[in-house]
């Protein structure tokens, strides 16, 4: 039974994030109505909950990679079955989302209500990336310290952070920002670029508990505890991308 403890951690990550993508699919559209009669389209809160879930699938697979180390229970299986819950958790519920986000950017427009379905469907190059990405991970021995590219659940929980921003944020710049729908494209682009690129970027892994080896980390925790003190769910691309200039800076250090 012991082998498969850590195999039970990767199975609630994918229950978890099977229950993200019910909820990215069950949120419609909400048509509200003001006192002066102008209508205003927005998504329902519910997306909210897709990212909640997803957030509980990173907290999982964090703990399943910790116990399977821990209790020297690492196997072949485990490796493969942790890549597809991590395909459902961080590449297929992300994609939905960003489905939504964009179908919401026309919809906003005058005539957005007719834009064609092929405009959406690039939402789904970001999930395509990150299969391909696990794919290279599985067959590569050399990324045990340091990864070549952003791992998937890093690029997932960035996608996963938008409808957090979207409602929680007082910002009408944030607001306009994140329903643009060339914003989007773009963001979809790079982080699909940073998932099949070879860039070598630091695993949240202790090989040790000296402060001098575990320096990047340290500053990488640091930073996002303090902005997301200041900046509360703006904190999350923040840190992400601190994560990808200290591994870049650092990466002597981050990948060994």
């Amino acid at each position: 039974m012991k082998k498969h403890i850590s195999n039970l951690f990767t199975l609630l990550n994918l229950f978890f994030g099977c229950i993200a993508i019910v909820f990215a699919l069950q949120n419609g559209i909400d048509v509200v109505y003001t006192k002066e009669g102008e209508q205003f389209i927005k998504l329902k809160e519910n997306i909210c909950l897709a990212s909640l879930f997803i957030a509980i699938a990173a907290v999982v697979d964090f703990l399943d990679g910790f116990v399977a180390r821990a209790l020297n229970i690492c196997s072949e299986m485990g490796k493969q079955l942790d890549s597809l819950a991590d395909m459902a958790s961080f590449g297929v519920a992300p994609g939905i989302i960003l489905y939504q986000f964009l179908r919401m950017g026309y919809i906003k427009d005058a005539d957005g209500i007719e834009a064609s379905i092929l405009l959406l469907l690039p939402a789904f190059i970001f999930t395509c990336a990150g299969a391909y990405r696990l794919a290279r991970f599985n067959i590569d021995t050399s990324q045990a310290y340091g990864f070549k590219g952003v791992p998937i659940p890093a690029a997932g929980l960035v996608v996963a952070s938008l409808p957090l921003i979207y409602w929680y944020s007082n910002s009408d710049a944030v607001y306009n920002v994140i329903l643009n729908k060339w914003f989007l494209y773009a963001l979809i682009i790079l982080l699909s670029w940073l998932m099949v690129s070879k860039l070598p970027i630091m695993a949240m892994k202790f090989k040790d508990y000296t402060v001098k080896n575990n320096m990047p980390k340290i500053i990488l925790i640091a930073i996002s505890l303090i902005s997301a003190f200041l900046l509360k769910w703006l904190a999350v691309p923040v840190v992400f991308i601190a994560y990808i200039i200290l591994s870049l800076a650092l990466k002597n250090k981050t990948t060994t």
